[in-house]
């Protein structure tokens, strides 16, 4: 996501909206300004996806465990922002302060804007401040664990969750995001990943995967080998969650360009909007060729599919081949959903299929339709961060399990995380006692 690190949409574009001052390397005061502005209304948009990942899980979920799900949803932010202006963003960005190479970097405890123009005008060659810096990447830190709460809802206890969010979110999300968008080793080999297919989507959907095993499946899920239907409470709130992230969506690609520049901007826009239509497309036609019926939460997931898929590369594809990663993605997330059903492993929302299978495909489709990427890089990057983010979540998740405890009771589960959990209702009076 750092400017530095960008490669822009075709090279006619942007010399068509380069003004002067920029040509000549420096940015007016007035662009300087708008910039800014442009760029902390998309950390305003990425924070309007946080009630949509909410409402979208609370809705793909039972009715009786919606006050656990919201609390997890609206936790995770704070962890998120809290982490990363700890150590996070640091973490991240080491600027000079490497330790290992290229691997691992740390520019110090807490934030530390440099005084006068250095941290304003002269920040980063003029394009932003350190503090638009600062919000629009902490407004990120908290999505990649919101991907994991999914994976594992209706069944972990809050108080594990809430651990393994605060040193996932701390330690792995940045570091594994400053090998690219901090300038480390993968930036250096090539690798490319304009807003977060990898290193926000499949890195959340790595750790949501171990969840998911090491949890095990909800009771009832599977009984005698097949997999049982377990309805959502609500597909209006799923709708809804939907609608608010493909919104929240076109900050989190369009500011992702660190610039205000009406072309590269209004672009990323387009390739966004245009994959998340062709997924929504892809994922309706698929579900409805193969249950015979079209599935909402099917053509709700391919949406998402398409705007995880195009994410890596929305800057510097066709606006045809946004359509074709749209296209793919919303069919493979239909048949990813219907493969971890088939092998046992319990994902309440599609996360794994949404946020892991699209975001790896998302990945390495910058190097097979961008003509600016090479392949290989693409997938030593996916295969980097599978292994870093796979062996992290397992390490973090085995330690809670062995401490704390990873999974409600039997007896909890059934009645409700609300309830045993919270000691509240999302529906009053609706209380629930399920004999599964």
């Amino acid at each position: 996501m750092n400017l530095k690190y960008m490669v822009s949409i075709p090279a006619v574009f942007a010399a068509a909206t380069l003004n002067a001052a920029e040509t000549s390397g420096k940015v007016s005061e007035e662009m300087f300004t708008v910039n800014n502005l442009w760029i902390l209304l998309g950390a305003v948009l990425v924070f309007s996806m946080h009630p949509g990942f909410a409402l979208v899980e609370t809705g793909l979920c039972r009715a009786k465990n919606g006050v656990n799900i919201l609390a997890k949803n609206i936790i995770t932010v704070a962890i998120g922002l809290l982490t990363y202006a700890i150590v996070g963003f640091n973490l991240m960005y080491p600027g000079e302060s490497w330790e290992l190479g290229k691997v691992f970097g740390f520019g110090g405890i807490g934030l530390s804007c440099p005084e006068g123009a250095a941290g304003a005008i002269a920040y980063n060659g003029g394009k932003y401040g350190y503090w638009t810096d600062f919000i629009f990447q902490g407004m990120f830190a908290a999505t990649c664990v919101t991907i994991v709460s999914g994976a594992v809802a209706e069944r972990i206890k809050f108080g594990s969750y809430l651990i393994f969010a605060v040193l996932y979110a701390a330690f792995v999300y940045t570091i594994v995001g400053s090998w690219g968008w901090g300038g480390g080793w993968l930036a250096d080999l090539g690798f490319y990943d304009l807003a977060g297919s990898t290193f926000v989507h499949s890195v959340g959907g790595w750790a949501a995967l171990v969840g998911a095993i090491m949890l095990g499946p909800r009771i009832g899920k599977y009984v005698d080998g097949r997999s049982k239907a377990m309805p959502g409470s609500n597909l209006g709130f799923a709708t809804l969650g939907v609608f608010l992230l493909w919104f929240g969506w076109f900050g989190f690609n369009g500011a992702s360009v660190f610039s205000a520049d009406p072309v590269k901007v209004a672009y990323v826009f387009v390739t966004t909007a245009l994959s998340a239509a062709a997924g929504l497309s892809a994922a309706t036609a698929v579900s409805w060729a193969v249950q015979k019926k079209p599935d909402l939460s099917m053509m709700l997931n391919g949406c998402l599919a398409g705007l995880v898929g195009i994410t890596a590369g929305a800057d510097c594809v066709s606006v045809p081949s946004a359509c074709a990663i749209g296209l793919i993605s919303g069919a493979i997330v239909v048949l990813s959903v219907y493969f971890f059903d088939r092998i046992g492993i319990d994902d309440p929302v599609g996360a794994l299929s949404v946020h892991l299978v699209c975001g790896v495909f998302g990945t390495l489709a910058v190097g097979i339709f961008s003509p600016e990427h090479a392949f290989l890089p693409q997938l030593i990057g996916v295969a980097a961060v599978g292994a870093a983010g796979v062996s992290s979540s397992f390490a973090i998740f085995w330690a809670v399990k062995k401490t704390a405890g990873l999974r409600v009771t039997k007896s909890e589960e059934l009645k409700g995380l609300d309830i045993s959990e919270h000691a509240m209702e999302a529906y009053s009076g609706f209380q629930i006692f399920i004999n599964e």
